[in-house]
């Protein structure tokens, strides 16, 4: 399973199209996390001050039509989607729980 961060306003933006946030077309790949825990710390650390709304995505990497390549970062691996986001891919999502200062408190249940 992979895990994307996205504020809700991008996720729900086309709904009847394959997602793909800016970074796909900037860096030629989709940001994953390999797991919550590094999901959470990508969300405090690079949407703190995004308002509105934000999830986490779950994403069945078998589902994929674009292919995962597993890349270092900070001396560890990260997984990078190389095309778009099949919706039928996202298995689930969850939003990120903020204090008022956008801190990241977790996952709602």
């Amino acid at each position: 399973m992979l895990l994307h961060v996205v504020p809700l306003n991008e996720w729900s933006a086309d709904p009847g199209r394959p997602y793909a946030p800016s970074s796909l077309a900037s860096e030629g790949f989709v940001h994953c996390s390999p797991d919550e825990p590094a999901a959470l710390a990508v969300a405090d650390a690079h949407y703190r001050s995004v308002p509105g709304p934000l999830l986490v995505l779950f994403i069945d990497e078998a589902l994929l039509g674009a292919e995962v390549r597993w890349e270092g970062s900070g001396g560890e691996l990260f997984p990078h989607v190389y095309g778009p986001v099949d919706r039928a891919a996202v298995t689930g999502a969850r939003e990120v729980r903020r204090d008022a200062d956008g801190r990241v408190q977790g996952l709602a249940a």
